[in-house]
């Protein structure tokens, strides 16, 4: 098809479309008839060679059209025309043209339905066309209307009102222009006003500003200077965090955060914040110090400004000491207040964030969320780093003097203030400080050796020059009315006495972080360390009040009936621990006379010494309490405190060779050990130093205390006063005061005491506190041994004529005599009580002493009989029975001790030789010769020579193993 096309085009023919548009109107378009269409269809046809005929045209004839097919053809013809070939090329050429016309118009004839549809197209577009020219005919003359009735006035209107608006938009943005240029004036004032999320957030507002007008050539400038400005409030930002770390302000610091949040460097903002804080810490100490020293020094020379904090440290005069720790410690306090509150600050904004972005965007939110996470992190460690830098600080001021030339009470303060500082330490991070604690418990140690040794020599010089007077206090004296106690009645004393102890602890304990957040320092109260109250412990003339006074001589006038032998007004039985017995009435007024005379009821009875050592232990639990770590060793001191006064007390008054050979057990096996352990331990026992000794040897001398020497003005051998019975008392029963006081305080000392060491404080109780009552025993003994003459009724008895032969109505006067050894004894007694108070537990064993002895003393007296009858065993009896009825008068002490010892012993005189024999081997407490002489009397009478062999051979077996 495109080949005919183009064949067509070769030969000056046209498609139907490209002959339409030729034509110049619808009219000269020509439509070939049916006739000629019908012409070339009744032409044979023979389309495989019409086929044929159409493909042997040449090529070159579908050409361009520029192809000129005349010039072609005679182009193509011989030099030598042939008139024949040429007809029958002509004929050729026809046949061809034929064929392509044949074709074309089987093709026209079957394009004829699109073609006359195709026609009908056009002519519908020509009427749309016509009508479209007439609208536009229309509308150019309306618009030529339009123009005629607009002037030029019209016009110009709507040109100024768009330059109106134009300016207006201009003058918009040379108002801002002008703004932003004065916004530095504004940017001041708010930094001066410490606006910083203001200030930020206007200088931002004004660069994103700039940004939308950065077409103006001037807003360049503005730029650089804006940013300049952002430099600025950030440098003026880091100064304002810097003031955080000396004083919390919770306005000031949220305008920092919030400003800090604004640039989106809350992180940057957190580590600058710990670097301020440790260069806060040094600034402060160095201050602090360089103020101390500068002020001592006098002068203003600038070389101590110079010197390293090290150095500075060790100008520090003593007389400055304390003052600059109590001010470096408050500086240092005000700082770990401020970053505790730092703490404080974001723990609560955190809260109030996560409430308030729970609603938020996912990403936003996590942005925040991982911010807060390393803002507490960051906050969690720079806790210890804190603190170590603080405890460095101070350790390196406590190293910078040598604490061993401070007095006591300052050495004290000076425990007391680290002790509160390592509390605050605590409180701050949980920490437990080391670093402080290894400093101060190595100078507190070597330091309490020294003070320890010299209390230790003090303590023996007091008890050599004491006189054992009685030290007047008041009834209701207690040690926490003593200045050295007053610690155990504040709230952080780790243990209160159980009848001052809270009935319920469940309240929550209050931090000093807590108690001084809002105001005050925990180290000001330091100030006023000494005692605000007087103390008010001792009686005046023996009473404390005059109506007291008064009240006792009435009442001793009251009672001038009581009969001689009952008047007993050395016995305070308000002080008994033993069973209660029924006394008489009498009995009661005597005792309540004996109250009077003591001129004071129940009061405690102590010496000066013992009132001394009492002030040491406080003062020993003071350091203790301060600084528990070196709680065992000053425990350990403390009972040395005590071993030295109860050693002293038993060689000044109860060390008697002759008290163990009694067989009485007057001292217990626990009692001789502590002794032997305190002498071994304690006691110094050497005159002189040995030069040949051994450096260890020497060593362990220093540790221990030459033995203490009874004052030659106590004397112990007159028989008007007793054998110094009011010293003995006085002495004894001070030491049985301080061991209560021990165990009081033994609850305070237990919860202090570190848990591998309490098995000494309990060792510590239990062998020695516990065995101070022990001593009054072998004490008094040695009274009662003195105060009857126990020799005078041997020589009486020895006078007594026992082989009777008949029964006797009347005692012996050795009986007598006894009773009126009793009586004066009673007499003695009464005269010391007015002296001193004598406790009924001293009484009773006063008593029992001496009625043991009388009673020992009678069985000797039986003992040494040569002759002996029934009649006198009877008479034995007799006396024994009456010496008792007169007795019981006389003491209220039930049952009356060795009663039996006597009794079994006279009763042993009719026993059987079978039953005697077994009677010796069961009762071993008689001696052997009261055995030997029991078995000679009873010879002749029912026991022969042969029995009495036997029963003194069993004598000889019992002996044996004790010699």
């Amino acid at each position: 098809m495109q080949k005919i096309k183009s064949l067509m085009t070769r030969q000056g023919l046209k498609s139907p479309q490209e002959s339409l548009s030729d034509l110049g109107a619808i009219e000269s378009l020509r439509v070939p008839g049916k006739e000629e269409f019908r012409e070339l269809r009744e032409q044979p046809s023979d389309p495989q060679a019409e086929q044929e005929l159409i493909n042997s045209i040449e090529q070159v004839y579908f050409s361009v059209d520029s192809f000129d097919i005349v010039k072609y053809e005679l182009e193509k013809l011989p030099p030598v025309l042939n008139l024949q070939e040429l007809e029958a090329y002509r004929d050729k050429l026809k046949q061809q043209q034929a064929a392509v016309s044949k074709k074309v118009a089987d093709l026209i004839l079957e394009k004829q339905p699109a073609y006359v549809k195709e026609l009908e197209r056009v002519t519908s577009l020509q009427t749309g066309l016509q009508l479209a020219a007439v609208i536009c005919t229309n509308g150019r003359r309306h618009l030529n209307i339009a123009k005629e009735g607009f002037t030029q006035a019209s016009l110009g209107l709507l040109a100024n009102q768009r330059k109106r608006q134009l300016l207006i938009g201009l003058l918009k943005s040379l108002r801002t222009i002008k703004t932003l240029q004065r916004t530095d004036v504004r940017l001041s004032e708010m930094l001066e006003e410490e606006d910083y999320p203001g200030a930020i957030q206007l200088c931002l507002e004004c660069q994103k500003a700039a940004s939308t007008f950065k077409h103006y050539s001037c807003i360049s400038e503005l730029n650089s200077k804006l940013q300049d400005t952002l430099e600025q409030i950030e440098e003026q930002l880091d100064v304002a965090l810097s003031k955080i770390c000396k004083n919390f302000d919770i306005n000031h610091y949220t305008k920092v955060q919030q400003a800090y949040r604004l640039l989106g460097k809350t992180q940057t903002a957190m580590d600058q914040l710990h670097m301020h804080f440790t260069q806060a810490i040094h600034n402060t100490v160095f201050q602090v110090v360089l103020g101390y020293v500068e002020l001592c020094a006098g002068n203003t020379d600038t070389k101590f400004q110079k010197l390293q904090y090290k150095d500075l440290c060790t100008h520090v005069t003593p007389d400055s000491y304390i003052p600059c720790l109590a001010d470096l410690c408050k500086a240092l306090w005000e700082v770990m207040l401020s970053y505790y509150r730092t703490m404080e600050w974001h723990e609560k904004h955190d809260n109030e964030d996560t409430a308030s972005a729970s609603g938020s965007n996912m990403i936003g939110t996590e942005e925040t969320n991982f911010d807060r996470g390393y803002i507490k992190k960051k906050l969690e460690h720079g806790l210890t780093r804190i603190w170590q830098d603080v405890q460095l600080k101070v350790k390196t001021y406590l190293l910078g003097t040598d604490l061993s030339i401070f007095k006591y009470d300052d050495f004290i303060f000076v425990l007391d203030i680290i002790s509160r500082l390592m509390q605050v330490g605590e409180e701050f991070c949980g920490s437990k400080s080391e670093v402080l604690q290894e400093s101060i418990r190595k100078q507190s140690v070597n330091y309490f050796k020294n003070y320890h040794r010299t209390r230790l020599d003090e303590l023996r010089m007091f008890l050599e020059n004491e006189t054992w007077e009685l030290c007047p206090v008041k009834s209701n004296f207690s040690i926490l009315q003593l200045h050295e106690f007053k610690f155990m009645e504040q709230s952080r004393s780790p243990s209160v006495s159980p009848s001052k102890q809270p009935v319920s602890t469940s309240s929550k304990t209050v931090t000093l972080f807590e108690q001084y957040c809002s105001g005050g320092n925990p180290f000001e109260i330091q100030a006023n360390h000494k005692d605000e109250e007087t103390e008010d412990v001792l009686a005046s003339n023996g009473y404390e009040s005059d109506e007291q006074e008064k009240s006792a001589y009435q009442e001793y006038d009251s009672d001038s009936d009581v009969p001689e032998e009952l008047k007993r007004d050395y016995v305070d039985e308000q002080t008994g621990d033993g069973p209660v017995k029924s006394v008489s009435r009498e009995t009661l007024k005597s005792r309540k006379k004996s109250d009077y005379s003591l001129n004071k009821v129940n009061a405690p009875i102590l010496t000066n010494t013992t009132l001394n050592v009492i002030r040491l232990v406080g003062k020993y639990m003071q350091m203790m309490n301060i600084l528990k770590p070196i709680a065992f060793d000053v425990i350990h001191f403390m009972s040395q405190l005590f071993d030295y006064y109860l050693y002293a007390i038993y060689t000044f008054f109860g060390r008697n060779d002759s008290l163990e050979s009694t067989g009485l057990g007057l001292s217990s096996s626990r009692l001789r050990t502590t002794l032997n352990r305190i002498q071994e331990s304690l006691i110094d026992l050497e005159v002189s130093a040995d030069p040949t000794a051994t450096l260890t040897a020497a060593e362990e001398r220093k540790e221990k205390v030459p033995s203490p020497h009874l004052s030659h003005l106590v004397v112990l051998t007159s028989g008007d006063t007793l054998y110094g019975l009011a010293e003995r008392v006085v002495a004894t029963e001070s030491l049985v005061f301080l061991a209560e006081q021990f165990e009081f305080l033994q609850p305070h000392l237990d919860a202090v005491m570190p848990a591998v060491k309490k098995p000494f404080l309990q060792q510590f109780y239990s062998q020695t506190v516990s065995t101070a009552s022990e001593l009054r025993k072998p004490i008094y003994w040695i009274v009662a041994g003195k105060a009857l003459d126990y020799e005078q009724m041997l020589l009486l008895m020895a006078n007594v004529k026992w082989d009777v032969k008949e029964i006797m109505s009347q005692h012996n006067i050795y009986v007598d005599a006894l009773l009126k050894e009793f009586e004066q004894f009673n007499r003695r007694l009464n005269e010391v009580s007015k002296r001193v108070r004598i406790p009924l537990p001293v009484s009773n064993i006063l008593w029992e002493h001496c009625i043991r002895l009388a009673n020992r003393t009678i069985v000797e007296g039986y003992a040494n009989v040569k002759k002996c009858s029934n009649e006198g065993r009877a008479l034995m009896q007799l006396d024994f029975q009456q010496f008792l009825m007169k007795l019981e008068k006389l003491t209220d002490i039930r049952p009356i001790p060795d009663k039996e010892f006597v009794e079994t012993y006279i009763k042993a005189y009719y026993l059987t030789e079978n039953d005697m024999e077994r009677w010796i081997k069961e009762h071993r407490e008689y001696s052997t010769k009261q055995l030997t002489n029991l078995v000679n009397v009873c010879l002749g009478s029912h026991i022969n020579k042969k029995a009495r062999q036997k029963l003194l051979a069993a004598i000889d077996d019992i002996d044996r193993p004790k010699r």
